[in-house]
């Protein structure tokens, strides 16, 4: 006889329902491939940043990355995002008209407002619709291109690059559907791709595995690329006051995030040489309240912490929570193509192509 262990009934209910769900994410698929759902082109080119699992693979340094080159050859960049967990209500929003932030951290979303600091020189909107948004942007303002933060799965939208990541530090969400796995959508949904980008691509045994798996679904070699989160530089909560790395070197610090990967922000503040003595790690868009800043104030005493680190999309929303006194900075990253930066380059239309060379975009 045989006996049913511990969790099997529920891991089997959980694979019952992924594959339900495989079922439902093909047939909408297939709707949108053969018209039964409509696909709106907008009039100018349109660059999807997107992710084929759940959580934080790097999509906001990525976004940011690539609006800065697109925004350094000239072009006028609009970055359309969902603005998850916003508090305003209004189907669209400004967060920068290419001046700044126009919105706060709750009303805009966490990424939003972030990548409107980042690059001020950008329009940034959020809305639900993108196709919609995209719309009430460009009938606003001039654009060149729209940068679609976390647009994969968006595909009422036509796009004219589609790019995912996908995390090498999380091979295991590729194992399967949501809910038994992280998998939004099944791993044939890459053939849509015009490219992969492997993020924290520092441990060359974590790619190379991604590298397999990719491998076994026939992507091909040539259209990956590999992309690391370097730590820049040390800001100020509140003042903005910048350092370099190497002033946390040795210095001895309590850690405060609510992002999808806390492990990647706890391995950053190591590789500058931070003494961390504790830390407060909350889900992913976490709203902050006073007595939580309390409490980590409580613990930052009792540890002998010389200064809280957050990562910089926690930096909008706490520095209006905290006092002249508190010793809060934000660790500031920044993407750097390490494999393929020509290719991406000339995929997103940030840098000529050669003469003569022509490139083809799956779309």
């Amino acid at each position: 006889m045989a006996f049913l262990q511990p969790g099997q009934p529920i891991r089997r209910g959980l694979q019952w329902v992924a594959g339900l769900y495989g079922l439902v994410t093909r047939l909408r698929l297939w709707c949108y491939r053969h018209g039964w759902f409509s696909i709106t082109r907008l009039p100018c080119r349109v660059v999807s940043v997107g992710n084929l699992t759940v959580g934080g693979t790097g999509k906001t340094p990525v976004v940011i990355l690539l609006a800065q080159w697109l925004l350094a050859k000239g072009q006028r960049v609009a970055i359309l995002s969902r603005g998850y967990k916003r508090t305003s209500t209004g189907a669209h929003l400004l967060v920068s008209s290419g001046s700044g932030p126009l919105a706060s951290p709750s009303e805009a979303g966490d990424e939003p407002f972030l990548i409107a600091q980042r690059c001020p020189q950008a329009i940034v909107a959020v809305g639900a619709d993108r196709v919609a948004l995209g719309r009430w942007v460009l009938e606003r303002y001039p654009v060149d291109c729209i940068v679609l933060d976390d647009g994969f799965q968006h595909l009422a939208l036509h796009r004219d690059v589609d790019l995912v990541l996908l995390d090498a530090t999380d091979g295991a969400g590729l194992d399967a559907l949501l809910p038994a796995g992280r998998l939004r959508e099944p791993l044939t949904g890459l053939d849509r791709a015009s490219a992969i980008i492997i993020t924290r691509a520092e441990v060359r045994q974590d790619v190379d595995a991604v590298r397999d798996r990719l491998q076994a679904v026939a992507c091909s070699q040539s259209s990956i690329m590999e992309v690391v989160f370097g730590p820049a530089s040390l800001v100020a909560l509140q003042s903005g006051a910048q350092q370099p790395v190497v002033w946390g070197l040795r210095k001895k610090a309590w850690l405060v995030s609510g992002i999808g990967n806390s492990r990647s922000f706890r391995r950053s503040a190591e590789s500058i040489g931070i003494e961390i003595l504790g830390e407060s790690a909350f889900e992913d868009h976490h709203h902050y309240t006073h007595s939580e800043i309390e409490q980590i104030r409580i613990a930052v005493r009792a540890t002998g912490s010389e200064f809280v680190l957050t990562t910089e999309k926690d930096g909008g929303k706490l520095a209006a929570l905290l006092t002249p006194g508190d010793p809060w900075w934000m660790l500031r990253l920044e993407a750097e193509v390490v494999h393929g930066e020509e290719l991406l380059r000339k995929l997103i239309g940030a840098s000529p192509p050669e003469r003569n060379q022509q490139l083809e975009f799956r779309a």
